[in-house]
């Protein structure tokens, strides 16, 4: 589908690698009415266009999302495996999903089974749920303390310090450009 189908009300039905019978229905139009506390700085088709996950990320559900999104980010995808030079600092950047799940950051039953992004993708598009957006909105507003760290340690514009959590900041919508 194109972005313009993303319409309120239109039901989602997933069924890919990872999550099988899973569906949910558009409530807000796409890109908009986000709650108060959560301002990205960067869309998720930004995002891929620009690297993360090491090009590893949605391969396998495209079908979901808007096709413009893999399509401006076709050259910075790796259907088959993680490549580091996929990613714009060009560094390794995630953990493997046993290693979420073991520290938490993806909860058993949560329908984000790929973590903060597949949220943030679908949160995107118009989905919302109120306790899952609330927890995930306040880890993301907690991530900001890495782009305090490269502004207290790194001379503006200087992409050479701190790469690694500069695509940290890149992987959850926050300005790494800083």
């Amino acid at each position: 589908m194109l972005t313009k189908d993303y319409k309120i009300g239109l039901k989602i039905k997933v069924n890919d690698k990872m999550q099988k019978n899973y569906a949910y229905i558009l409530s807000e139009k796409l890109g908009k009415n986000f709650n108060k506390e959560f301002v990205p700085a960067l869309t998720p088709a930004k995002m891929l266009k620009l690297g993360i996950f090491e090009g590893k990320y949605l391969n396998d559900c495209k079908k979901e999302f808007p096709e413009e999104w893999f399509k401006k980010a076709e050259k910075k995808l790796s259907p088959k495996k993680a490549d580091t030079s996929k990613n714009y600092f060009k560094i390794k950047s995630r953990q493997s999903l046993q290693t979420w799940r073991k520290n938490g950051w993806i909860m058993i039953g949560d329908p984000d089974i790929r973590g903060w992004f597949q949220w943030y993708c679908r949160y995107y598009l118009g989905r919302r749920e109120p306790i899952l957006d609330t927890r995930q909105i306040k880890r993301w507003k907690s991530f900001n303390r890495h782009a305090g760290q490269i502004k207290k340690n790194c001379n503006r514009g200087d992409l050479n310090c701190r790469p690694r959590q500069r695509q940290a900041l890149l992987q959850w919508a926050y300005n790494p450009f800083i």
